[in-house]
């Protein structure tokens, strides 16, 4: 099942629906899962939304599907010379930025000893590197002049230590610091750099190729609130560290995982 169209979900919110109205809004990885939940939110809540990914089709699917409000630019996060052109597209076409989702982000699992360098690499390339190319990106063509917000999409994974998962587990830890050390550079021009950390999402890729479904009854019994979370509880995350409700914050990372790292290692 899709996310619920832009008049449901706005019905839905305990949001006001024009809480983005006139605001542009990036969201990398936004053709699926997290990142498209983020990016139908934010356009039900009056955004214009441009979704990034390098699948053309998925984009075009995604955005149709979206609404008029959302275009989909197809780009690898990891080429940071196509992010720059991407981005300053975006600006030159709408006039502005005023809000970047960091969402894309690759992952599976494999054992530290098996796992090959190009694997590792790959993984922080496309979270950690793609991050940092796209927020220098957003700051030198918009956000350095008029200020923005920046939230990074995380995870739970470097909490403590996690199996099968020293890449993913690496490029996380990378983009809680670059968060932190971003708000603090970028503070003074009125860019505030947040994170969420979901913990497992149901309806996710990640859940399903991450977590056999043998294991899913056992690690809810470990979660404090005793189940998984929803994309939309991810996207309300972000749309709440995104808007001026959170104008004095910036450089946190808040987890919304239902209290699971607080009660073991994190799975996902």
């Amino acid at each position: 099942m899709g996310p619920p169209d832009a008049e449901t979900r706005a019905r839905m919110s305990a949001f006001r629906a024009d809480l983005f109205a006139g605001k542009v809004a990036v969201v990398t990885g936004g053709g699926s899962g997290i990142g498209k939940g983020i990016a139908s939110a934010l356009g039900a809540h009056g955004a214009t939304v441009v979704i990034i990914g390098r699948n053309a089709e998925r984009l075009e699917a995604a955005s149709h599907e979206l609404g008029a409000g959302c275009r989909g630019m197809a780009c690898d996060v990891r080429d940071a010379e196509a992010v720059t052109a991407t981005i300053e597209r975006v600006v030159a076409d709408s006039g502005r930025l005023d809000v970047l989702v960091n969402a894309a982000a690759g992952n599976f699992l494999a054992p530290a000893a098996t796992l090959s360098s190009k694997g590792f690499r790959t993984v922080l390339e496309i979270d950690a590197v793609g991050t940092y190319n796209t927020s220098r990106a957003a700051f030198l063509a918009a956000m350095r002049d008029h200020g923005g917000a920046i939230v990074n999409i995380s995870a739970t994974l470097h909490y403590g230590g996690t199996p099968l998962q020293v890449h993913a587990a690496a490029a996380k830890a990378a983009i809680d610091a670059m968060t932190r050390t971003l708000a603090v550079e970028w503070g003074p021009a009125g860019i505030r750099v947040n994170a969420v950390a979901p913990g497992p999402i149901e309806g996710t890729e990640g859940l399903a190729r991450l977590l056999p479904s043998s294991l899913r009854e056992s690690l809810q019994r470990t979660i404090p609130l005793r189940r998984f979370g929803r994309v939309d509880e991810v996207a309300d995350a972000t749309l709440f560290l995104a808007s001026d409700a959170a104008s004095l914050i910036t450089g946190a990372i808040l987890v919304a995982d239902g209290g699971a790292w607080l009660s073991g290692p994190a799975l996902l």
